[in-house]
């Protein structure tokens, strides 16, 4: 298949611009700085508020950021090179759900609601920073490949899962119970899956068509 064809199809995009517009680039990386930093910092404040929904999102946050950063590095290779590396992109994602799962049921067995206010407060101050990643990657979410839209992916989908931190926290204040802070964790991990599975969908469909 010729570079016009591909184009034309949809299935690989305008890789050209991936590889050299310098703003794509500044893009990814102000993307890995917020995912790795604030990942850390929600880290540790799930486990002071012991809120399992953040420890799922900051599992996300650094997800992400290494993958962005995975993808940052894939950004001068082939195409069918950068549908592989979406390709382990949406396993890693899937498995960090089933991972996310797992903890959730071990929550449930051990139901200690987390602290509220602190709760709400990293939730809110994780979809600031999430919105921000979003914003700066709106604009290259179209006409890329599918690492390219895996990455945008990420990003969008920690904002759902922010609000939902944020939502979580008000109904532990309000009923006094772990259950909102386990379910919104299980619901994360609900997201990671569907999203790794677009992803891994995306990425079969450009191998196929490099093939």
């Amino acid at each position: 298949m010729t570079d016009d064809e591909s184009d034309s199809c949809g299935c690989t995009g305008d890789t050209k611009r991936a590889e050299t517009d310098p703003a794509y680039r500044r893009a990814l990386w102000w993307v890995v700085i917020l995912n790795v930093g604030f990942g850390i910092v929600e880290l540790v404040g799930g486990f002071v508020a012991n809120s399992q929904a953040l420890k799922a999102d900051a599992l996300d946050f650094l997800g992400d950021g290494s993958i962005t950063f995975v993808g940052l590095l894939a950004l001068g290779w082939a195409a069918s090179t950068r549908a592989r590396v979406a390709m382990t992109q949406g396993l890693f994602l899937g498995i960090l759900g089933l991972a996310v799962i797992g903890m959730a049921i071990w929550r449930a067995l051990n139901a200690i609601p987390p602290e509220p206010e602190l709760m709400g407060g990293i939730g809110v101050a994780a979809l600031i920073v999430n919105v921000t990643a979003a914003l700066i990657l709106a604009r290259f979410r179209e006409g890329g490949d599918a690492q390219a839209r895996a990455i945008w992916l990420f990003s969008r989908n920690d904002a759902i899962n922010n609000v939902a931190v944020i939502a979580a926290a008000a109904l532990v204040f309000w009923l006094d119970s772990a259950w909102p802070d386990i379910i919104v964790a299980a619901v994360i991990a609900v997201i990671f899956l569907q999203s790794a599975w677009e992803i891994i969908r995306d990425a079969r469909g450009e191998l196929r068509a490099t093939a």
